[in-house]
């Protein structure tokens, strides 16, 4: 939906130079997959390893967010879709800024993934989307913040992969299932697809 009667500020600094100016491409990685997938540990371990190869990140992780920024929200079917949205757009702002935003969340809807994916290629940010292709049976049987289990009893509703449903991407930019792979190895392989998306290329 469109705001009436606002204009966008363009600033003086133009994105090439800004991004310039930090040696690398801002860019929105979304991560995606189920509760206790791994997404956070991951989000959090590739953050970690850029930082120390010098480049500028952060972190969007989706109960954080839930403190401040979508601390009004629930866990009904629109209020998921407007917490995408909202951690969507916070992440796009920061690359427009030049840092790398690392998003973990379920975000089990495939449109909003796909919505999301869209707005950032039509302004040209990089964009990519990290499957955490960690198998439901797995990330119960870890079940990191015992919800798992409340969901099973009926105390949780409406919990992705009980009785809510989550939609796989079809056509992720990298797949990783914690469960072949150890963290370590994974941190590389997501470490390595950012620092190529958002390497800038000599003139």
């Amino acid at each position: 939906m469109k705001t009436e009667n606002v204009t966008w500020t363009q600033t003086k600094i133009p994105r090439k130079q800004r991004w310039g100016s930090m040696s690398q491409k801002g860019a929105v990685i979304w991560l995606t997959g189920l509760s206790g997938a791994g997404k956070s540990t991951l989000a959090v371990g590739v953050d970690h390893w850029l930082q120390q190869c010098g480049r500028h990140c952060f972190v969007l992780d989706g109960d954080n967010l839930r403190h401040g920024l979508c601390g009004d929200l629930g866990f009904s079917e629109a209020d998921r879709v407007e917490n995408v949205r909202r951690a969507g757009e916070a992440a796009k702002l920061m690359a427009e800024s030049g840092v790398i935003a690392i998003c973990a969340l379920i975000s089990p809807f495939a449109a909003e993934r796909g919505r999301l994916r869209a707005v950032c290629e039509a302004d040209e940010i990089p964009f990519a989307e990290i499957f955490i292709s960690t198998p439901l049976e797995l990330c119960e049987e870890r079940d990191v913040k015992g919800l798992y289990k409340r969901a099973r009893l009926g105390e949780i509703k409406m919990f992705t992969g009980i009785d809510s449903p989550y939609e796989s991407p079809e056509a992720p930019d990298l797949v990783i299932n914690t469960g072949q792979i150890t963290i370590v190895e994974g941190v590389g392989l997501l470490g390595g697809h950012i620092h190529a998306l958002t390497q800038i290329s000599p003139d």
